[in-house]
């Protein structure tokens, strides 16, 4: 409009005036507009030629730390990965050894061994094994590594060890074979096999281990589902005493307790002729007596399949060269290298030629793998052996330069002291820089000539903060308070931002306290009720029940602390009760027992009630023992006359939730009445049990009639222990 007006003045100028004005009218019409322009196209212009200058630098320091926080991420990942598959491992064989199985199987094969101690061996079967040797393991480990085993120092010294390599490894008779042969002196062995060998060959076959031995409490090795060259030897005395194993075998028979599992680091193991073998073994126990250990080897193609990505390295994003890997304090590979994996005879050509001994490289292909074979020191394996975490590049075991993230690896009741490294060569890494560059430039043109058209409109774009803080407001609706408007100016619309970006920091603030209160709020719910409890009560489910089957419950009664109430402060009561509620529940947690509530001065719990358990009766009965000792050593250190009276029943039973204001948590059922009914029919102090509890415990803890309880209208006879555990 202002345009049009001058004009219309013009034209009713004289000619003269008009010459005379131009210039004035000229330099007072230099908008704002205009000096925006200029602004925005000099400033554009500059900021193009400064990051064009900076572009290479700045693009690889980005690439380097986008590469570093992700090889961090992976080394991590996989690390969570093992220690997740080592638990899983260790878990699996934990069940095994305490099952009933197994207990039975070692027993059977150990007395069967026995029986072979005067074996018949005649010259044919001595003869035999003469010749397998020389041909299975003497000859075989001298073409492989030029070393000529005396073949007297590893034969069978013993007639029940020779009777079973002739039977069952150099004849490789099947139980089938033998077992209607009743003349048979080993047919006691033949049925033991006969009746467990499946079992423990589907554990091999579930778990891919290699191998599955059982040892009896002098270290003979009674049983192996391979039936090798290790098949009735000593692991104390044998040919094979050298090996992991016989240190495995020493700690799983040292170890007090039935989830003992010990985990040996990687040694050549000589049956399997020098192959790379770490132990997993754990105890069988019976009645607090050790009677023989199960041991397997360590399952490589698990730790493989976890550290090469299944060999879908690249489905996994690892692009062409990256690659995680395990090693050892002796600086050699605990898992496969990616490039032995992918195409063995370029791993050759490669790991030569960055200076690994031919050699070496010549036995991980007749192995079959590069574990315990290629070395891989280098700064990166040093730190971690140090136990430190971090980044760094270096010279890799191929000859590249590669970025390396490493890390320890250490699991508990192992030798592991292992180093996991993640890597990516450089060639790979950098590559997008360069790449990267020439896009900047390019963009940084495009800028310039943008910068141009931006700067004619940009006069136009007062509206733009408005239109800022209305999306700022969309957002802030949708809950994204992290939302912050650019105050471009001092002005009206620069407050008005100040105060919205305010606005949502307090927002923020409060949200986070409320996401605070929340987890709070979930913390205390998992304390008061189990998780799937929690999780429908948390779904908005009315009605929470949930039915146990072979569920054991205790249900046990401080007494004599109502006396004291009268005689100690309240804070002191109090603070009798939380220490004793404390040991309490950390007794439970370490036996599996699940806290239900407390009730006055009533603690009630149960075992299977979140995790079905095969032992639940043996669990709670000692978790009840492991109370009294508490009191006991409570009383020991205050001198107060604390009692325990405890009641144990098993059965089923229903959990659930009540309330609706204040919900409450409980448990009831015929698993439930009869433990709370003894402390009201029990006069004395100690444990009582049920009969459906002796029947289960009567061969381990030892019971003594106490009379009768009133469950439901009829009376029940109870129990009470007299056996110290």
């Amino acid at each position: 409009m202002s345009d049009q007006t001058t004009d219309s003045v013009s034209e009713e100028t004289p000619a003269s005036d008009r010459k005379s004005r131009r210039p004035r009218r000229r330099l007072f019409r230099i908008s704002i507009q205009s000096a925006l322009m200029v602004l925005l196209l000099v400033s554009g212009i500059t900021s193009a030629v400064a990051i064009a200058a900076v572009a290479y630098g700045t693009g690889r320091d980005l690439n380097e730390t986008a590469s570093s926080k992700w090889l961090a991420l992976l080394r991590t990942s996989q690390q969570r990965a093992m220690q997740a598959e080592f638990e899983n491992l260790t878990n699996s064989l934990t069940n095994y050894s305490a099952s009933t199985t197994v207990l039975l199987a070692t027993q059977q094969f150990t007395a069967a061994f026995d029986q072979l101690a005067d074996a018949r061996i005649d010259p044919a079967m001595q003869k035999a094994l003469v010749d397998y040797y020389e041909n299975e393991l003497i000859k075989p480990t001298e073409q492989a590594t030029g070393v000529k085993l005396d073949i007297d120092a590893v034969l069978p010294n013993s007639n029940a060890q020779r009777y079973l390599q002739s039977k069952y490894t150099v004849g490789s008779a099947a139980p089938s074979d033998t077992a209607d042969d009743v003349n048979d002196e080993g047919r006691a062995w033949t049925a033991a096999d006969t009746r467990f060998g499946g079992y423990f060959r589907d554990m091999v076959t579930r778990f891919e281990y290699q191998d599955a031995l059982l040892l009896d409490a002098r270290g003979n090795v009674v049983f192996s589902v391979n039936k090798g060259l290790d098949l009735g030897t000593n692991i104390l005395e044998g040919p094979y005493r050298e090996s992991k194993l016989k240190g495995a075998y020493e700690k799983a028979v040292g170890a007090n307790a039935v989830d003992f599992v010990w985990v040996t680091d990687f040694g050549q193991y000589q049956p399997d002729l020098g192959a790379p073998t770490a132990w997993m073994v754990s105890p069988v126990r019976s009645q607090g007596r050790t009677e023989g250990v199960l041991a397997v080897p360590l399952p490589i193609p698990k730790i493989n399949e976890v550290m090469t990505m299944a060999g879908q390295w690249e489905k996994a994003g690892l692009g062409t060269t990256s690659e995680t890997y395990l090693a050892g304090t002796d600086d050699l590979m605990r898992s496969d290298s990616r490039l032995f994996v992918e195409d063995p005879e370029e791993y050759r050509r490669e790991a030569v030629a960055a200076g690994t001994p031919p050699e070496i490289v010549d036995e991980a292909i007749r192995l079959g793998g590069t574990t315990l074979v290629q070395p891989v020191a280098g700064p990166g394996l040093r730190a971690a052996q140090r136990g430190e975490t971090g980044i760094l590049t270096a010279e890799g075991y191929l000859g590249q330069e590669e970025m390396q993230a490493y890390a320890p690896l250490t699991l508990p009741d192992s030798e592991f002291n292992w180093s996991i490294l993640a890597t990516r060569a450089n060639s790979e890494g950098y590559a997008g820089a360069a790449s990267f560059t020439k896009k900047v430039v390019l963009t940084a043109a495009v800028i310039s000539f943008v910068i141009c058209l931006v700067s004619v409109i940009a006069a136009r774009a007062f509206v733009r903060p408005i239109r800022r803080l209305e999306a700022g407001a969309k957002k802030i609706s949708a809950g994204d308070y992290e939302v912050c408007i650019p105050v471009t100016s001092k002005g009206e619309i620069g407050d008005v931002a100040a105060a919205f970006n305010e606005m949502g920091r307090n927002l923020q603030t409060k949200e986070r306290l409320l996401d605070e209160q929340r987890e709070e709020n979930e913390r205390l719910l998992q304390s008061l009720m189990p998780e799937p409890v929690v999780e429908r009560y948390r779904q908005g489910e009315q009605t929470v029940a949930i039915e146990h089957q072979d569920l054991t419950v205790i249900y046990a009664e401080l007494v004599g602390l109502d006396e004291m109430s009268t005689e100690i402060s309240g804070d002191e009561l109090v603070g009798k009760f939380d220490t004793l509620f404390r040991h309490f529940d950390s007794a439970a947690d370490a036996l599996g027992i699940e806290r239900v509530r407390t009730l006055h001065n009533g603690y009630l719990a149960a075992c299977g009630l979140v995790i079905p358990r095969l032992d639940t009766v043996r669990r709670t009965v000692d978790f009840a023992l492991e109370m009294q000792h508490i009191v006991d050593r409570f009383n020991s250190g205050t001198g107060d006359g604390i009692g325990l009276r405890a009641g144990i029943n098993t059965g089923s039973a229903v959990s659930g939730l009540v309330g609706e204001s204040r919900v409450t948590y409980d448990l009831w059922g015929s698993a439930v009445n009869p433990a709370y009914e003894i402390h009201r029919g029990a006069n004395q102090l100690g444990i009582f049990v049920t009969e459906e509890v002796v029947e289960v415990m009567h061969n381990v803890r030892q019971f003594t009639p106490a009379g009768t309880i009133s469950v439901g209208g009829s009376e029940q006879p109870i129990w009470r222990l007299s056996e110290a555990p």
